[in-house]
C-alpha cells in the first residue's frame, strides 16, 4: 500500500476508533488491521477490515429510519427528531450515509479501498 494512502487510512481508522458511535466489531476490525499493518497479515486483515466497514456504514435512509423509530427514541433520547431532521436535510442536500463521527471515518477509508487492495 502506497505511504500516503497508509497515512490516511491509518489517521481515519485512529478517527474511527475514537468516535464515540463507533461499533465495537468495527473498533476491533479497525485494531486487528492497525495491529497487521507491515506484517504478512497486512493483506488478509485488510480484506476483513473493508468488509466490516461496508457492512457498518449505515445509510441516510437507514439513519433517518432509525432516529424515527422506538430504538431511536432510546438510542437519541430527546434529540431523535433533530437527528431525523438533519437526516433529511443531509438526504436533500445529496448525503448517501450516517453523518455520525464513526460513519464520516468510515466513508473516507472507503473511499480509499481500491489503493488498499492494490
Amino acid at each position: 500500500m502506497d505511504k500516503q494512502v497508509l497515512d490516511f487510512v491509518t489517521e481515519q481508522t485512529h478517527a474511527l476508533i475514537a468516535a464515540p458511535s463507533c461499533c465495537k466489531e468495527a473498533k476491533e476490525a479497525a485494531q486487528s488491521w492497525l495491529a497487521a499493518v507491515g506484517t504478512e497479515k497486512e493483506t488478509e486483515e485488510t480484506k476483513k477490515y473493508i468488509a466490516e466497514l461496508e457492512e457498518d456504514l449505515v445509510s441516510i435512509d437507514a439513519l433517518i429510519g432509525l432516529a424515527e423509530s422506538e430504538m431511536g427514541a432510546k438510542i437519541f433520547g430527546d434529540n431523535a427528531k433533530n437527528v431525523a431532521e438533519e437526516g433529511r436535510k443531509a438526504k436533500a442536500a445529496g448525503a448517501k450515509n450516517c453523518f455520525c463521527d464513526a460513519c464520516r471515518a468510515v466513508e473516507a477509508i472507503l473511499s480509499k479501498k481500491n489503493e488498499m487492495l492494490a
